[in-house]
């Protein structure tokens, strides 16, 4: 699994946290040898995200748990469909279910709405990115499940590629001083980023063309003045779409001709998908 020591060191941090000195509980209601079978089950339509962190939540609390899978990440789960059944000792599996389903279900939200707006636009160019917005700590997580869900990450975090926006401007006293910066750090530290600049009208546009610009990000632009700024921008740039996107509005703004468009909803509200563990009597 990819970045598997900080997922581990996540899901590590997410039970010491919920269990602390004991799940007092567990230890006064069931036996600790007693050994049963759990299944958890899929409560509504939705795609599951997060199998095989929650298998690893479960092993890494208890190695002898055994786990079965029906469904693995990215699947279509229908309502009662069972995801995993795990059989070992049941005090194992109530303490670890919590944290287990907190993964389980946010994840498979967040690949639940990326797959709705994905579905919006697969017929046009554009392709439906994420966002920063993500629960601190969890990030790989997020983006992990904005993957499963059929659209792309952006940036993982503010190391890995240039973006100019409002406030680097206003700081930098333009566009173009600003991407005069990061071009100039490029070649101090010898390595290639892209540069994205955010735009908030055609003039900003036209600046960020003439910086020469990976990405030109066009925020909360009309549609009429969107398709204006992709004809200016033609092949001179990648373009992206951003601010207050929704499934209502994902399409046209697709159609317009844009490369990319940003949704920090994806993974900043979304809804938890209703998973449930059930201990077979």
């Amino acid at each position: 699994m990819k970045y598997q020591k900080q997922i581990d060191k996540i899901i590590l941090k997410a039970l010491r946290e919920d269990i602390g000195s004991g799940d007092i509980t567990t230890m006064a209601t069931i036996s600790k040898n007693q050994k049963g079978t759990a299944n958890l089950i899929v409560k509504e339509n939705g795609i599951v995200a997060g199998v095989e962190i929650t298998k690893r939540v479960f092993t890494l609390f208890d190695n002898k748990l055994k786990i079965k899978s029906f469904l693995k990440d990215g699947d279509k789960g229908k309502t009662q469909d069972i995801i995993l059944k795990i059989s070992g000792r049941i005090a194992s599996i109530l303490s670890a279910e919590r944290t287990a389903l907190n993964f389980l279900q946010r994840m498979s939200g967040i690949a639940t709405l990326s797959k709705k707006f994905s579905e919006e636009i697969k017929y046009t160019k554009a392709k439906i990115i994420d966002t920063r917005k993500t629960v601190p700590g969890l990030r790989i997580l997020d983006k992990r499940a904005v993957e499963l869900g059929g659209c792309k990450n952006h940036r993982l975090g503010l190391f890995d590629m240039f973006l100019i926006k409002d406030n680097h401007i206003a700081a930098a006293g333009s566009i173009s001083t600003a991407v005069k910066g990061c071009k100039k750090l490029i070649k101090v530290k010898n390595k290639k980023f892209k540069i994205e600049v955010e735009t908030e009208n055609l003039d900003q546009v036209n600046e960020a063309i003439e910086s020469g610009v990976d990405i030109i990000m066009l925020d909360n632009f009309e549609i009429s003045v969107m398709k204006k700024a992709v004809e200016l921008i033609k092949n001179k740039a990648k373009v992206e779409a951003s601010g207050g996107i929704t499934l209502e509005t994902v399409r046209e703004i697709a159609e317009t001709g844009v490369d990319y468009i940003s949704v920090g909803a994806l993974t900043h509200s979304v809804k938890a998908l209703d998973i449930s563990l059930d201990i077979e009597s």
